[in-house]
């Protein structure tokens, strides 16, 4: 038992390295952004999808394409638009004339790193391209399914202060983001470090495309670490504690729609990542409570009539953990 405890923490141990690797060579490249640098590692080191919001020029597109490169994973870019097709997301069979057959012709989709950009700006009928890649990794294309890479992981970005002209996403597939991460405008210092350093030849983007940054995993390595995950150990009282939560959500009165099981699944997992990101291999209350409001952000729904009164959402889940016991 002594030497599966040990085991078990040495894997912790090299989960929490890969993370803090990722985020030195990041850091090279994203100046600042800290907290959302480590939700999106939760959601990747997961297994899962993420929502970002941010205004335009916060370096969203940046930072997939540096995750991508210090992950080891490929990346797809897609500009959503209200004339994309379902097809220009998954692709389509293409008749060849001089071999005289199809041949498929893939989509952006076909990648490890695929960032949706400004997924609102399409209707929902090219939105709901994605929703089975999400969930089971998978395209089916003129009924023949074609597996996606397990390192499959969906960046989908949202304007917050521009809605004229989208298209909101329905609430089937917001349940499938893990977390809705919000990209705020940098820091003084962190905006004047970025200002001195676009005069140079130490620009972000010159990093980048410089191979200044290294990769801390090689293709397929991934899956390892997440693998390694399940070695973080959650208490069956904090377990009930997420799923009180979750329930509870359904019962504030400033809130229509309540969040269903899937976000159950979320708080826990990302939980555990969180604990990861602080090296510990047991998952505490404060990990919980710190990764509701990513998780449950953008799964709420608030009634008119709050909403008219200037209520938020985080602020109703503030309310909810307020309700909500945290185990001793």
């Amino acid at each position: 038992m002594e030497d599966e405890t040990k085991n078990i923490g040495e894997e912790v141990q090299a989960v929490k390295d890969v993370l803090d690797k990722a985020r030195a060579e990041v850091g090279k490249v994203i100046i600042g952004q800290q907290k959302v640098l480590d939700q999106c590692l939760i959601a990747i080191f997961t297994g899962n999808h993420v929502l970002i919001e941010g205004v335009p020029g916060v370096a969203k597109t940046l930072l997939v394409r540096t995750l991508a490169r210090v992950l080891g994973c490929d990346f797809a870019r897609i500009q959503f638009t209200p004339d994309l097709m379902p097809s220009d997301i998954t692709g389509t069979n293409v008749f060849n004339m001089k071999e005289g057959a199809f041949h498929l012709m893939k989509g952006a989709v076909f990648t490890s790193f695929l960032l949706a950009d400004e997924i609102n700006r399409a209707p929902a009928k090219t939105q709901s391209a994605l929703l089975q890649a999400m969930q089971e990794r998978v395209v089916t294309i003129d009924g023949v399914n074609h597996i996606l890479p397990p390192e499959f992981t969906v960046f989908a970005t949202q304007n917050p202060i521009e809605y004229e002209g989208t298209y909101p996403l329905p609430e089937a597939q917001k349940d499938r983001f893990l977390l809705k991460v919000e990209m705020d405008y940098p820091e003084r210092e962190d905006e004047l470090e970025l200002a001195g350093r676009s005069l140079g030849l130490d620009s972000p983007e010159a990093i980048l495309a410089n191979d200044v940054v290294q990769p801390v995993l090689q293709a397929g390595e991934l899956e390892k670490v997440r693998q390694a995950l399940r070695g973080i150990t959650i208490k069956d009282e904090l377990i009930a504690y997420v799923v009180d939560l979750i329930r509870e959500s359904r019962s504030i009165d400033s809130i229509e729609v309540g969040a269903g099981p899937r976000a159950t699944q979320a708080l826990l997992l990302s939980s555990r990542a969180k604990a990861a990101l602080e090296g510990r291999d047991f998952v505490t209350p404060d990990d919980i409570r710190t990764m509701a409001y990513p998780v449950l952000n953008h799964r709420l729904v608030l009634r008119a009539e709050y909403e008219i009164e200037g209520i938020t959402v985080p602020e109703a889940i503030g309310k909810l953990m307020e309700k909500v016991a945290v185990p001793r």
